[in-house]
């Protein structure tokens, strides 16, 4: 590794190294709350709409109560409606609401709510654990990417894994496209935190920017 990637690395985990669980205010444990709502988190990052928003619509629908599959299937579709707009997640509101409320029953149905089911049935799988996650209403492929890309911080069976979005924000910083190579960069901060650090330098050119100008 050059001192220069290894710079660009330091910076970018300095100035940008949250994972979007903790910016949503989810503390991660290998629990079944806070997998629940990196699971609604993730949904709603895979809409085409800005990740402060997704972020935003996710602390309102917890804000309000909605913090596990009961509570989440239990609340009426408006609730949930409501909710989305307070994070002004408005243009897939009413749709996303009631994928919302369809996923939660479903978890409740087939795994007791508990999204550790499915990882003990695909037994570290990568396969396998995303089309159990795609098995969600409103889970498509961008969405079972981004939970696994936060949830390898308590699966680490499952890491280093750095999705497409991830590699692109490498690419732009000059970093390495090799998920092993970009672990070793990411140092004691893991790779969950490298990942979603990379992630904002692809959506946004001007953090990959910020972290060039300061790493020189």
């Amino acid at each position: 590794m050059s001192a220069s990637q290894s710079a660009v690395a330091t910076t970018l985990l300095d100035r940008h190294g949250t994972t979007y669980a903790r910016e949503a205010g989810i503390t991660l444990k290998d629990t079944p709350q806070p997998l629940y709502q990196l699971l609604v988190l993730s949904s709603l990052l895979s809409a085409r709409i800005r990740a402060s928003v997704a972020v935003a619509a996710a602390g309102a629908l917890f804000h309000d109560g909605m913090r596990n599959p009961r509570a989440m299937a239990d609340a009426s579709w408006q609730e949930r409606v409501d909710a989305l707009g307070e994070g002004g997640y408005r243009r897939y509101d009413e749709r996303t609401a009631t994928q919302l409320g369809e996923g939660a029953e479903r978890l409740l149905e087939e795994h007791r709510g508990d999204l550790r089911q499915i990882r003990e049935e695909a037994d570290g799988d990568e396969r396998a654990l995303v089309e159990g996650l795609r098995e969600t209403p409103g889970m498509g492929p961008a969405g079972a990417e981004i939970f696994l890309r936060e949830a390898q911080a308590v699966w680490p069976e499952y890491a280093p894994h750095f999705d497409g979005k991830a590699l692109q924000g490498a690419e732009r910083l000059g970093l390495p496209q090799d998920p092993k190579r970009l672990a070793r960069l990411a140092g004691d901060a893991g790779p969950a935190v490298f990942a979603a650090a990379l992630v904002r330098a692809a959506l946004e050119k001007k953090v990959a920017d910020d972290v060039l100008e300061h790493a020189g």
